[in-house]
């Protein structure tokens, strides 16, 4: 089973919905994976996704709300295959925190959306409704490039 982390700064807007979308885009391809969300920062850890995100997400046939913010650990580092940041900041942050010789693969999300590598997906924190819209449709995007790769190395 392939394990994915998806990571922005504080888990409660891009890394619930690409967690989410991922989820889905397993489910329909009928990948066996473990999936799960996570922070660089802990200024929300144990909060809900923000209540933006959890709508855009049940729009879209997801639900989010039982999910909870927690922050990268050393640990995840060994537990998952693929560590997935959401945007360079974060995926900076990550390297400085991945301890030698761990197995995760580091990457953007976008990495996984040809024409978009190193794009990052925009942080809708401090947006509007439509900029929850545009996240989600970047996680989706994303969440089938990812599928897509990882369907090659189990094949």
């Amino acid at each position: 089973m392939v394990s994915v982390l998806f990571v922005c700064l504080g888990n409660i807007c891009r890394s619930p919905l690409a967690e989410a979308a991922f989820r889905a885009e397993a489910r329909r391809r009928g990948l066996e994976v473990e999936v799960d969300s996570a922070g660089t920062g802990d200024w929300h850890v144990g909060r809900p996704p923000d209540r933006r995100s959890i709508a855009v997400a049940a729009r879209n046939g997801a639900d989010i709300a039982h999910l909870r913010a927690r922050q990268v650990r050393a640990a995840d580092f060994d537990r998952f295959d693929h560590i997935v940041a959401l945007d360079r900041d974060n995926l900076a942050t990550l390297r400085r925190l991945r301890p030698e010789g761990a197995r995760a693969r580091l990457s953007l999300l976008l990495d996984h959306v040809e024409g978009r590598e190193g794009e990052a997906v925009a942080d809708p924190y401090h947006g509007e409704a439509e900029h929850f819209d545009l996240a989600w449709a970047d996680a989706v995007a994303g969440a089938r490039g990812l599928a897509r790769t990882i369907a090659g190395e189990a094949a």
